[in-house]
């Protein structure tokens, strides 16, 4: 199997503040390994038919810290199909952030809502006021 190595770009850094990265491919919730790179899965996903990636980075799921905004670049560098970014949002500012450092077309979040340590219409309303588009219901 061939590993793809993304060059970072714009002065990023992995993880380990490497130049050059390789986000494996995880299943059945991070607890095992697939010879394969994210980038690459994605790209065969959208050769295969797939009309949007879902991307969960298993890393940065249920930290609160922030979405992974190097992995989520890299995987819409690498595919024409829309990207959800997933895993790591602990706060509304961590969505505008998403927003504001990628061209993902949505943001998924679960355990902040779930445990109502954030509301949903808060994160809304926040992202109006940043002049970022959202949908608010009447």
């Amino acid at each position: 199997h061939q590993k793809t190595i993304v060059p970072l770009l714009n002065g990023e850094r992995g993880p380990a503040g490497e130049a050059f990265c390789y986000w494996q491919v995880t299943v059945k919730g991070g607890r095992e390994t697939r010879d394969m790179d994210a980038v690459q899965l994605a790209k065969v996903s959208e050769i295969l038919g797939a009309g949007e990636i879902m991307l969960n980075c298993i890393d940065m799921d249920g930290q609160g810290n922030g979405y992974d905004i190097a992995l989520i670049r890299a995987v819409q560098n690498a595919v024409s199909i829309p990207v959800i970014a997933s895993s790591g949002a602990g706060a509304v500012k961590h969505f505008e952030e998403v927003f504001r450092e990628t061209a993902v077309n949505a943001a998924l979040a679960a355990g902040i809502f779930h445990r109502n340590e954030v509301r949903i219409q808060d994160v809304k309303a926040y992202l109006s006021e940043s002049n970022i588009s959202v949908r608010i219901a009447p």
